[in-house]
């Protein structure tokens, strides 16, 4: 295991994924590829929304995103999408912000993992389908701050908790699913590691010296959400009813 990796994370994030959490996953691991897959495609969508309001206003990154979202709403066959030759990929424009590059280089990483978990999905019979969203991103959202520049400031923390926890259930899962699963979660341990870590680079260039209290207070909110009794079990669910 990268150690050395997920200390930060790990540090970061103001509790460890509950044992009650991880047993659900052992039995529920088609939900939980379904749910992962929605995971990465939701992730390149709110990398975009920040790009489109706080950086390049590029009508193509929709256009980029657009297949993956067919299939997440059963407008296309997830074997079309697999047969066609990559991702696909929008230039960047020639002058860009550090939150353009940082941030496209994170959508193109979180559809590929989107291509790679619905490949995995196919190769195990495990059929997409639609799973309603869990509360975890929703409440986190509740908290944001409505003054610019500190809703930015807030969205970009809860990218960062959105990321961090990411990483940190893929390594806490990798013992305790088959080889084939585990080695792709480890995978992913180094491209979520960083996506964490530009998301907080991002913040602290805006938020300064004050970053630190506002991380402390997500790390509560968000600690709280994996804490506490959820109806719902989904990648980012709290303790399992």
């Amino acid at each position: 295991m990268d150690t050395d990796l997920l200390a930060p994370v790990r540090g970061f994030l103001g509790c460890a994924t509950p044992k009650a959490w991880l047993d659900a996953a052992e039995q529920a691991l088609p939900l939980l590829l379904i749910d992962h897959c929605n995971c990465e495609l939701k992730a390149a969508q709110a990398a975009i929304r920040l790009m489109r309001r706080y950086g390049d206003n590029d009508q193509d990154l929709l256009a980029w995103v657009a297949p993956y979202e067919a299939v997440a709403f059963g407008r296309m066959a997830p074997e079309d999408l697999l047969a066609q030759p990559g991702a696909g990929r929008v230039p960047l424009p020639t002058q860009r912000s550090e939150l353009t590059d940082k941030l496209h280089l994170l959508v193109r990483e979180e559809l590929h993992h989107f291509r790679q978990v619905l490949a995995l999905m196919q190769s195990r019979g495990v059929d997409y389908r639609h799973v309603s969203a869990g509360r975890y991103a929703v409440e986190l959202r509740r908290h944001c701050r409505n003054q610019e520049p500190a809703r930015q400031v807030d969205l970009l923390i809860i990218g960062a908790f959105i990321e961090a926890r990411s990483c940190e259930r893929f390594a806490a899962l990798i013992p305790r699913v088959d080889p084939e699963l585990g080695a792709f979660y480890h995978s992913l341990l180094r491209s979520e590691a960083r996506h964490f870590e530009d998301y907080l680079t991002l913040a602290r260039q805006l938020e300064g010296e004050g970053l630190e209290e506002r991380v402390a207070r997500f790390a509560q909110w968000e600690a709280e959400l994996i804490q506490s009794p959820d109806p719902l079990f989904r990648f980012h669910s709290g303790v399992p009813v």
